[in-house]
């Protein structure tokens, strides 16, 4: 099992991935995020470089060995993440502070800072749910898959006193090589080739045979997670000590990150919801009632009083029913937008023949009887002329096209618009 998955995480493969697989990753990954492709994408720089450390790190075998072993760390180290070797930190703490003996310790015999033990890396999910989820509030039962120490050889991986402390390297897991380079001689750090970086060996026939050697085992686990009435997206809820186990490690723990799905009918900002509510235009001026299915299947009825115009856009609010406050007892508000459709046309009685015909004088009398008086217009001089116009719908599609000839047109014109060079007559 490998220390760290970052790396892998961000060329979106597994730990056991091949050449070929991390290559083709490698390649889709850097064509979508190249800068010269999302030049309105200022994170799309960052991401490439990500992607390109991580293939830089997995596609040399030695540099992948020992990131695989020991993460980030064991790479800055220059491959130590292993036992030995004092940190500038441990050193500091030796000569100022640290065990006891006061501020001076460690150099008159208070011993070096004690180091708490280490622990396994945090496993993140994302949980992702609904908007009625989250107005009521649920419990989740997620499984999920993780290393436990192996119950036969407690973490032994063989026998007791079958396990050796690797003679390659002393126990370390790293070697120390040197090579010729011209005059110079190199000296470096690599992976121990008799243990592959465990700092100990164990004959096969020693081996565990429920973990073959490995010291741990996969096991399921079923989690339940508690999604709060009102939690915001983004909360994150931490499961301590219920991640991948190791033999001297304390285990890691899991992370489940609240994700919120859309909503078909509701917006959330914040405690408020947000809904876009479509009525006719009686509706709008004569009053009447609309109905909100609401997230816990309860539904609203809103009236319109008669008299009380609704305009286009118009936003109104009905208080405290909104998303229940986070690990509070109160409600935001509930915001409803309407869209007020207006008819086509208005028309008089059939004629004979049942077709519409225009309004007739009484119901314009009607009408001008409960709507506010015309306003007055910009009327010509009585001795000005006038020419008549008819009004016409307007066809986006053919506008749209209508204009596209006319760009294009000018376009040629720009083109030959210029002095043409001409052959001189011999």
């Amino acid at each position: 099992m490998v220390r760290e998955t970052k790396y892998y995480d961000a060329l979106g493969v597994s730990p056991d991935a091949d050449d070929a697989k991390l290559k083709t990753a490698y390649r889709k990954g850097a064509l979508k995020h190249h800068p010269d492709k999302n030049a309105h994408d200022p994170g799309a720089a960052e991401k490439f470089k990500e992607i390109s450390h991580a293939y830089e790190i997995l596609s040399d075998p030695q540099k992948r060995q020992i990131y695989d072993q020991y993460g980030e760390e064991g790479l800055e180290q220059g491959g130590g993440g292993g036992p030995g070797g004092m940190g500038a930190e441990d050193l500091f703490a030796q000569f100022f502070g640290g065990g006891g003996g006061g501020g001076f310790g460690g150099m008159f015999g208070g011993g070096m800072r004690e180091q708490g033990p280490k622990k396994a890396r945090t496993i993140h999910h994302v949980h992702k749910v609904s908007l009625e989820d989250v107005y009521k509030g649920k419990v989740s039962k997620l499984a999920l898959q993780k290393s436990v120490i192996c119950s036969k050889c407690d973490g032994r991986g063989g026998k007791e006193g079958a396990v050796k402390t690797c003679t390659g390297c002393n126990g370390v897991g790293m070697k120390t090589m040197m090579r010729q380079m011209g005059p110079m001689i190199q000296r470096f750090q690599t992976v121990c080739p008799d243990c592959n970086g465990e700092g100990e060996s164990i004959r096969e026939k020693d081996k565990c045979k429920q973990c073959n050697g490995k010291k741990t085992v996969i096991e399921r686990k079923v989690l339940h997670v508690h999604v709060d009435r009102g939690v915001q997206n983004g909360t994150k809820i931490d499961f301590r000590g219920e991640g991948d186990q190791m033999p001297g490690v304390q285990p890691g723990d899991v992370q489940f990150e609240i994700e919120c799905k859309p909503h078909p009918r509701f917006q959330r900002k914040g405690d408020d919801l947000f809904y876009h509510a479509e009525i006719d235009l009686l509706t709008a001026l004569a009053g009447g009632a609309i109905y909100i299915e609401h997230l816990d299947d309860r539904w609203l009825t809103v009236e319109i009083l008669p008299g009380e115009v609704v305009s286009p856009g118009e936003v109104k609010v009905i208080r405290g029913q909104g998303m229940p406050s986070y690990r509070h007892h109160d409600h935001g508000n509930l915001y409803v937008q309407f869209d007020v459709k207006f008819p086509e046309r208005l028309s008089g009685p059939p004629d004979a023949d049942g077709y519409p015909t225009s309004l007739a004088p009484e119901q314009i009398k009607a009408l001008e009887s409960v709507l506010p008086p015309r306003q007055p217009q910009n009327i010509p001089p009585a001795d000005a002329m006038t020419e008549d116009y008819a009004l016409e719908k307007v066809d986006p599609s053919q506008e749209g096209e209508r204009l596209a000839r006319g760009a294009t047109d000018e376009d040629d014109d720009e083109m030959g618009g210029g002095e043409r060079v001409q052959c001189a007559s011999q």
